[in-house]
């Protein structure tokens, strides 16, 4: 590590911890030439989650959408905001333990499904009801009699 002061490659740590956020390492340095002390923080870089869409396009992981249905699907109900966090949190986890660069949203609506299905049934129903496009009453009635089963 440069020293941002004289620029002399040499630096030393001298105290390591976690930073606030809990994401990152924030190491105090001293440099060995102007015996000057600076700051830096080590955070793990990720490479970016690809989504793969129904309609074959690909965007970048986002949980803001995961979020937004599961806010959507849980409107009124009896399901507090630390439950929500929780299931987006699990799904999450789930995602990123799979350590693929390239994820089909068909597995992130199952894993979400899945998850609302144990957490609140009206929920899970509304959830695969926009998920699963049911086109008619019929395929409602369908997954309706599934979950009652």
């Amino acid at each position: 590590m440069k020293c941002p002061f004289c620029n002399h490659e040499n630096t030393r740590v001298i105290d390591s911890r976690p930073a606030e956020d809990n994401n990152s390492i924030r190491r105090r340095r001293i440099c060995d030439e102007c015996g000057k002390r600076f700051t830096t923080y080590e955070k793990i870089e990720t490479i970016p989650l690809i989504i793969i869409k129904k309609d074959n396009n690909r965007e970048t992981y986002d949980r803001t959408k995961i979020e937004a249905g599961v806010l959507r699907a849980c409107h009124k109900r009896p399901v507090s905001a630390k439950q929500l966090t929780a299931l987006i949190d699990e799904v999450e986890n789930e995602i990123f333990n799979m350590e693929e660069k390239e994820i089909p949203s068909e597995i992130i609506g199952e894993l979400v499904m899945n998850k609302l299905k144990e957490l609140d049934m009206v929920a899970y129903v509304r959830f695969a009801s926009v998920y699963r496009e049911f086109k008619d009453v019929n395929t409602f009635m369908d997954e309706l009699k599934k979950v009652l089963q």
